[in-house]
Order: C-alpha cells, then structure tokens, then sequence
C-alpha cells in the first residue's frame, strides 16, 4: 500500500484541503495516508486517516524542521506534499536517501503581505526579497508542483516549466454542501445578506456595510437582514469592526462565530446574497476565494470584488457580479435589480448551482489529482 504524508506548518491537520478532499480521496483509492501539522497538538485516527500533529508554529524553524524530519523518518513515505516552503527543505534529505516524491502544494502567496506587515521600508524590501528567495528553494528541491490557482503560477511554474506541474482548485466535495435555492418572492420586504469569513479592512468588511447602508437610503421601507459568520484575528481589527458597528447602527445584524467545516454551508442556508466585497490589492487580486464555490454550491447569487483571480479562472458570472468593492452606489443597484426582478435572481441561484454540478465540484478534479500523486510515486 503506497504512502503518502502531508506536511504543513500553518494550516490544521483537519484542513479542509488536505484534510477532507486530498487525504480522503487518497485514502479511499488505496493510500496509507498521514498529515502532520505544527497548528495544534493531535494524535490519532481519524475516518482512516492518521493525525501526528504538533502545537510548535511559535517554536523555532530548527524545532519545526525536526519535527517534520522525525515524521517523515518514522512514516517512511513514498511521497510527501508540503503546504509551505519550510516543509519541502524539512523533507530535503529524506526525499533524497529513499528516492521519494516531493509534491509542493501552492495555495498561498509567499511571502503574503501579512508576513510583511511587522516590517518597515527598508528592511520589508529585504524580507520580501528573502522569502521569496526560500521559495523558489522551495521549488527547487520539490519533484513536483500543484498550483491553487492559475494566478499564483508565477514566478515557480516558469523557473521549473521542466518540473511535472497541475492546478488544482479549491472545488468542494457535493457531500459536504447543503443545497437551499431560495423561491423568489414577487413582493419582497425582507433581504438577507450575508458575509463570511475573517473580519477585517482588507476582506472588506466596511465596503459590505457601506453598500447595505446606500441601500437602506434607497429603499428605507425594506428590512435588511444582516448576516456575519466569522470573527477577527488581530486586536486591531477587532477595534476596527467595534467602531463600524457604532457608526452604521443596523437594525437587524446577527454576528455567528466560525462553524465546522461540515456545517459550513447549513450556517448561510437562509442568505439571499452572499459577498465578498475585499480590497483590490495585489495579493487579493490574483486570489480566486475559496468561499466561491460553496456560495455556488448552495445556490446563491454573489456580489465580489473584481479580482483578476477569478475573472481568469472564470471568466463572466452567470450567478453574480465582480464589482468595484468601493463603489457602494453600484452595488446597491445590484441588489435592488435582484429584488425588482425576482425571476433574474432565480435565474442567477439556478445558474450558481448548475455551475457547480457541471465544472466547479471536487469530482471533477479528484481523479486527476490521485493520478498527479501517482505519477510522483512512479516516476
């Protein structure tokens, strides 16, 4: 029976991505399957996959770095895919003794502008340069490459173009996806509009209220429903959300702290509207979230940020519009289109959910990628 370990520092043993799509499509195609994570302490099994996770992410990289090379000593696998950089250079030597596969999975951009935030000019030009520096080691040292999204190619796809190389998108599973296409009411007077996520600035938590609130100013008589699940991460933006709440003063708000991955979409099911209205930097920019393809496989219109992420990978939606998160004017006129033409905001909920049993579903990626993991046991 092949082995496989996934190797992450930052993301959780039960990660969505590793966790319920790559390890169990592994598992049930005949892999021995591990992950090992320095998020939080955990050991044990889990729906036939092995957990060997350790609470070390504060520790220095020389005690994160022996962690994954004890693991890997211990697990002997025949490929190993890493989530960060520091996992692929932790592996270096046991990829090289036994000849194994060295998969570097690329979902985030490294270094992120949040490992930047601590420094100041110069010394964020230095950091940036060497990170950046790590990561093509990275790429290096990795027998192969899977990329999250078209947009994070660069530069690691065009300086090892001779390296076997796939995409692979954040499409969900159908079975973790609570379907709920709302009928459309002829004469509604009631909305319900819904943000997920980490709350803060730069996901566009104020652009979402400045746009509910140019609403309320073009139709006082409708009752917006607002619906947050998520929480804040830094202190700052804690503050920062405290003081939004006190200036705009909505009626009907309900916050609901982060739920299991499994209940994900059972905790948005009464959304009418789901957005993501974050800031067009450059790293949002070339990101296509996550959160999109749940939103769709519920059956529910989007409003997002015009991000070069998604327009690339999709192209025009047929459920929602990509709009200039700054313009609450615009996005207002979005939602009251949707609620004076209820038959087009049927038609948008019918298409979000078409879409995604067609294209934008895990199973029609699922078999390419254990053929990916096979071919780098292989090779």
């Amino acid at each position: 029976m092949p082995k496989v370990l996934f190797l992450t520092t930052s993301h959780s043993y039960n990660d969505d991505r590793i966790f319920y799509h790559q390890a169990k499509a592994l598992r049930d195609n005949g892999y021995e399957v591990k992950i090992c994570s320095l998020y939080a302490k955990y050991k044990g099994v889990i729906e036939g996959i092995e957990i060997e996770s350790y609470a070390v992410l504060e520790e220095s990289i020389e005690k994160k770095m022996e962690t994954f090379r004890k693991v890997c000593d211990n697990f002997q696998p025949d490929t190993i895919i890493c989530s960060e950089p520091l996992a692929v250079v932790a592996s270096k030597k046991f990829v090289k003794e036994h000849n194994a596969g060295c998969i570097y999975d690329i979902t985030e951009w490294y270094p992120s502008m949040s490992m930047l935030d601590g420094y100041k000019f110069p010394a964020k030009i230095f950091q940036a340069v060497k990170f950046s520096l790590i990561q093509w080691y990275a790429g290096f040292l990795s027998t192969h490459l899977i990329f999250g999204e078209t947009t994070k190619k660069f530069p690691l796809a065009y300086f090892f173009c001779f390296k076997k190389q796939m995409i692979l998108p954040y499409y969900p599973d159908p079975v973790y996806i609570h379907k709920n296409i709302k009928k459309p009411d002829p004469d509604p007077d009631t909305i319900t509009l819904c943000y997920t996520g980490q709350i803060s600035k730069d996901k566009g938590i104020e652009n979402f209220f400045n746009a509910i609130d140019k609403l309320q100013q073009k139709l006082p008589e409708l009752h917006i429903k607002i619906l947050i699940i998520g929480s804040t991460v830094q202190k700052s933006d804690e503050f920062y959300f405290s003081t939004l709440l006190k200036k705009y003063s909505f009626n009907t708000i309900e916050l609901r702290k982060p739920t299991t991955f499994e209940r994900f979409t059972e905790a948005f099911a009464e959304a009418d509207i789901c957005f993501d209205l974050r800031e067009i930097n450059f790293e949002n920019n070339h990101s296509l979230p996550i959160k999109l393809f749940y939103f769709m496989g519920v059956g529910k219109p989007v409003i997002y940020s015009n991000l070069k992420g998604i327009r690339k990978h999709m192209g025009t939606l047929s459920f929602g519009s990509l709009v200039d998160p700054q313009n609450a004017e615009a996005i207002a006129e979005i939602i009251l289109n949707y609620i004076r033409n209820p038959k087009l905001y049927h038609l948008h909920a019918l298409n979000a959910r078409k879409e995604f049993e067609e294209k934008y579903n895990w199973g029609t990626i699922k078999k390419s990628f254990i053929d990916f993991v096979k071919r780098s046991i292989d090779k």
